[in-house]
C-alpha cells in the first residue's frame, strides 16, 4: 500500500427524482462514519475547493433538480470527495436509470478502521440496491472480467469468472461484481441466497447487519491484493459461492 492509495466506494441506487433526503442522509452517514470528516465545500470547474455557507439548503434544491453534486474535504493532503453520476437506462437492467455514487479516500489508518462504516453509511444514506468498497485499481481487474460476446473467454487473465454487462442482468438488485467489502440490500441479499449458515459460516465473521435488514460483508481481513494468492483465491470462491453475481445465473 503507498501513500497514493485510495480507497473507492461505489452504490446503485434509485435515480433522484427531487429531493427525497437521499443526498443529504448519504453525506451525513459518511461523516458519522468518519468523525471529524466535515464534506462541505464544492469543487469548482478548475478544482478549487468552495466553501457552502448553507449546504445542507444547497443540497436539497440540487436534488430537486436530480442532482447529487461533487463536495470534498477541502484537504489537499488528505482528499476526501463524494459525487453522484446519473446512469442511463440503456446500460442498466430492466432499463431503469439509477444513481451511482463515488466516494474517493485515502487508503490510510483512519479509513482501513472505518472502511465498513464508510461503505454502510453511503449505501444505506442512498437506500441502494448493493455496492462496494474496494482498493484503487480493482475497477481495471472487473474491467477484465466482462464478457464482450458469447464465444469470448470463460474466465479472466487472472482466472475470475466471466460476467455479463449490467444492461443483461435480469434486474437492479443483482451485484455487477464483487468488490474488498461489499454492500447488499436486502433485496440483493435475497437474490444471492445470503446468508446461508451452512455455506457462509466463513463470510458471517466478516459480515454484520445493516439497520435497513441489508448486509456488508467483507472478504478479507485486509485490502483486497490480487496479486496476493490466498486474496485471490477467496475472491473465486466467492464468486462460485454467489453465482447470480454478474449474471453467471438466474436468481
Amino acid at each position: 500500500m503507498t501513500l497514493k492509495s485510495r480507497l473507492l466506494v461505489s452504490v446503485y441506487a434509485p435515480a433522484l427524482t427531487g429531493d427525497d433526503g437521499r443526498t443529504l442522509a448519504t453525506i451525513q452517514g459518511m461523516e458519522r462514519a468518519l468523525p471529524g470528516l466535515r464534506l462541505e465545500r464544492e469543487l469548482s470547474k478548475d478544482g478549487q475547493p468552495i466553501p457552502l455557507q448553507q449546504r445542507d439548503a444547497w443540497l436539497s434544491e440540487a436534488a430537486t433538480r436530480g442532482k447529487f453534486p461533487l463536495l470534498c474535504n477541502g484537504d489537499e493532503l488528505n482528499p476526501v470527495t463524494i459525487s453522484g453520476l446519473k446512469r442511463p437506462a440503456s446500460l442498466l437492467p430492466e432499463g431503469q436509470r439509477q444513481l451511482q455514487v463515488h466516494v474517493k479516500l485515502p487508503l490510510d489508518v483512519t479509513t482501513l478502521a472505518a472502511a465498513t462504516a464508510v461503505l454502510e453509511g453511503v449505501a444505506e444514506g442512498a437506500r441502494s440496491f448493493w455496492g462496494h468498497a474496494s482498493p484503487s485499481g480493482h475497477g481495471s481487474e472487473v474491467a477484465q472480467q466482462m464478457r464482450d460476446s458469447g464465444h469470448g473467454p470463460e474466465r479472466s487473465p487472472r482466472g475470475l469468472p466471466m460476467l455479463l454487462p449490467p444492461e443483461e442482468l435480469r434486474s437492479p438488485e443483482i451485484p455487477h461484481y464483487l468488490g474488498w467489502i461489499n454492500y447488499w440490500s436486502v433485496a440483493a441479499a435475497r437474490a444471492l441466497g445470503f446468508p446461508d449458515p451452512a455455506r457462509d459460516a466463513d463470510l458471517l465473521t466478516r459480515a454484520r447487519r445493516t439497520a435497513s435488514g441489508g448486509w456488508v460483508v467483507q472478504l478479507t481481513d485486509t485490502p483486497l491484493d490480487l496479486d496476493n494468492i490466498a486474496h485471490l483465491d477467496v475472491l473465486r470462491r466467492a464468486y462460485e459461492r454467489f453465482p447470480v453475481v454478474g449474471g453467471r445465473a438466474a436468481p
